[in-house]
């Protein structure tokens, strides 16, 4: 069964600071695309930052140059540094992959977790 599990979620001020982290089990993780969204209130669920297994990394503009995703292989983890944190990236943020889970490896897919509350108060 696959799980991405994150955490790092939580309260901070305008300028802040935090550290997101999403732990993955039962997918072939060395070969996963893996991706941050966020979703606010009322809002459609956005892409934040993606990572491909090549370590190629992808951001939008609201985010660029604040926001840093990252990856550690040996511990199927996939991390986002978020700085200069704004009111307006309050949302819950979710960890996404795209690839293959152990138990069926032909075929690609698209894997979520449960998402993690960030709150940035002005």
């Amino acid at each position: 069964q696959v799980q991405l599990v994150e955490s790092g979620g939580g309260l901070v001020q305008a300028g802040g600071s935090l550290r997101l982290s999403c732990v993955a089990s039962g997918i072939i993780f060395p070969l996963s695309t893996m991706n941050w969204y966020r979703q606010a209130p009322g809002k459609q669920r956005e892409l934040v930052a993606g990572i491909t297994s090549g370590g190629g990394t992808n951001y939008p503009d609201s985010v660029k140059g604040r926001f840093t995703i990252s990856r550690d292989n040996a511990l199927n983890s996939v991390y986002l540094q978020m700085n200069s944190l704004k009111p307006e990236d309050t949302a819950v943020y979710y960890c996404n992959a795209e690839g293959r889970a152990l138990a069926r490896p032909l075929l690609v897919t698209t894997f979520w977790g449960q998402g993690t509350q960030v709150t940035v108060s002005s």
